[in-house]
């Protein structure tokens, strides 16, 4: 949305955003669901997750020591304030996945100031072991008396986080269906790794104009992006990206 801003082209790409954003949701949840079994913490942690059957893993001594290392450093900084030493084996183990959208606060500006927007990014989403959602941790990070659960919620965030670089072939298939997983860090967790995962279609936000005449019309503080339709016609299928180069560097050139 570039020069032709306006509510009701916003009201369009909306609907559309939301018809899309159901049905990419649907598949990615077939697609977690079918990877559960790969993605449980014991199949990397080994004898560090509590469970029935604990079987030391080859790479269980590493992965721990990398966990121990990221935590005894993001823990004790801002806004975690956190100072509790790690105690394996973790109680995490046989755990389903979850997916929650994406917000993150916006200031859209205007001739009167700035406005304070939740901004919602409809097709990309923080995956984390249920029951551990961005909005939980952000309850538990509130709490005055908060050092059991917050310990509990960063080692879950934490086990993911390294099940998902130890499982390099679970984040290559997930690519290939056009979900690649990326990392990021937001200001209110501080260092602590978050897992994302989206489609490989981009949602963007409108001006500060549109953005703040939608507040008024919805009397809400919040907005989410829509989707830019160049990139649905710009999908492609990795596979067959990849065989036409293996075609072209191959192929003689024609005469």
């Amino acid at each position: 949305m570039t020069g032709r801003d306006s509510v009701k082209s916003l009201l369009v790409l909306r609907k559309l955003t939301r018809a899309i954003a159901d049905a990419v949701r649907g598949q990615l949840a077939e697609h977690l669901t079918t990877l559960t079994p790969l993605l449980q913490p014991q199949g990397v942690f080994g004898e560090y997750i509590q469970a029935p059957q604990r079987e030391p893993t080859l790479k269980a001594e590493q992965a721990m020591k990398e966990l121990k290392a990221l935590y005894e450093a993001i823990t004790p900084a801002k806004p975690l304030n956190l100072r509790r030493e790690l105690s394996p084996p973790f109680n995490l183990s046989n755990i389903s996945l979850e997916i929650t959208p994406v917000d993150y606060v916006h200031h859209a500006k205007s001739e009167d100031g700035t406005r304070k927007i939740t901004v919602r990014s409809p097709l990309t989403w923080t995956l984390t072991y249920a029951g551990f959602a961005p909005n939980r941790l952000q309850e538990v990070l509130d709490q005055q008396v908060r050092g059991d659960e917050l310990h509990k919620f960063i080692v879950a965030y934490l086990l993911i986080h390294f099940v998902m670089k130890y499982r390099p072939g679970v984040t290559r298939m997930l690519e290939g269906l056009h979900f690649p997983i990326t990392t990021a860090t937001v200001p209110e967790f501080g260092q602590l790794p978050i897992t994302r995962v989206s489609i490989d279609i981009a949602t963007r936000r409108p001006s500060d104009e549109v953005v703040l005449e939608s507040a008024e019309l919805t009397g809400m503080d919040a907005f989410e992006e829509v989707v830019d339709v160049d990139d649905i016609e710009r999908l492609r299928d990795p596979m067959t990206e990849r065989l036409l180069e293996i075609a072209r560097k191959h192929a003689p050139e024609p005469a």
